[in-house]
């Protein structure tokens, strides 16, 4: 059985909680067993260009909670997972501000060896479970369904650091989308950003680059978006749903977080996997589902 501590953010309790319980719902059904560290705090994403020892010493916090516990970390959230694997590789070389950090981490009562792994949620599903064990846990597969996969930019890049795909021809969640039967559609501004961390600062620009993805997937034929970060749900749920109401006679593509989509298709009930909490209706998406496996 695989066991790793699960690491859920700050964003997704508060504004995504749709994205945990349907992700805990996909995981228990391939004998994935979460630890609930309840000492985690921020991955400290939000002070990392501000104040690098402030970052760190948040962020090296939760790794050296999962250390000493002797398990790796499973992360949802893609701005959690850049900076979890930024901290890990900055802490990685040797020097005063590593050191000073170390300090503060032992008067916390921790240590920290850098033993625990950073894995996305993602990526345990694909490296981890497998195509094939995923195949085997259908009950259903979706028929004609174009999907617009948003990999957001955290898990990316650096790719040097974050190690989750390849950057510029990313293909790992594409292939998981393609396991339920969906199509990955292709389509332009596919690895863009979508906007969100302009949100508050230029909201207009913010506007204008999710604009631009909505263009090109609605162009692609896509019938959904579909997400595996909450900042990008965000953008692309909450945020869609207010610049549609702006704007009258614009028809929304409604976006599905990743295990809701695959929970479907795993015959997980609607309700478990939260889907009447997206704010854009999502529930024509189970009209795709074939009454049987393939």
């Amino acid at each position: 059985m695989m066991r790793y501590s699960f690491f859920i953010g700050c964003q997704i309790p508060s504004r995504v909680p749709q994205y945990e319980t349907a992700a805990r719902a996909v995981l228990k059904k391939f004998g994935v067993e979460l630890a609930d560290i309840r000492q985690f705090n921020c991955c400290g994403y939000p002070m990392r260009n501000v104040d690098k020892k402030a970052f760190l010493l948040s962020s090296v916090k939760n790794l050296a909670l999962s250390e000493n516990q002797g398990l790796d970390m499973l992360v949802l959230c893609n701005c959690c997972f850049g900076a979890l694997k930024n901290a890990e590789h900055i802490m990685a070389e040797k020097g005063p501000l590593q050191d000073e950090v170390l300090g503060k981490i032992r008067e916390m009562g921790l240590d920290y060896q850098g033993k625990t792994r950073i894995r996305h949620y993602l990526s345990v599903l694909y490296h981890e479970t497998g195509i094939a064990a995923i195949k085997k846990q259908l009950h259903k597969t979706y028929k004609e369904l174009n999907i617009a996969v948003q990999y957001g930019c955290h898990a990316l890049r650096p790719s040097t650091v974050t190690q989750f795909d390849d950057p510029v021809a990313p293909s790992l969640f594409d292939e998981l989308v393609a396991a339920t039967g969906a199509k990955s559609v292709d389509w332009t501004n596919k690895l863009e950003c979508c906007g969100a961390p302009l949100i508050g600062t230029n909201d207009a620009l913010s506007a204008d680059l999710f604009s631009r993805k909505l263009e090109a997937a609605i162009k692609a034929e896509a019938d959904f978006f579909c997400t595996s970060c909450p900042y990008c749900q965000i953008q692309f749920d909450t945020v869609q749903q207010m610049l549609v109401e702006d704007s009258a006679g614009q028809k929304p593509l409604p976006s599905i977080l990743f295990p809701q989509l695959l929970g479907l298709s795993m015959n997980i009930d609607p309700q478990t996997l939260g889907l009447g909490a997206n704010k854009l209706d999502i529930s024509k998406i189970e009209s795709y589902l074939s009454k049987d496996k393939e």
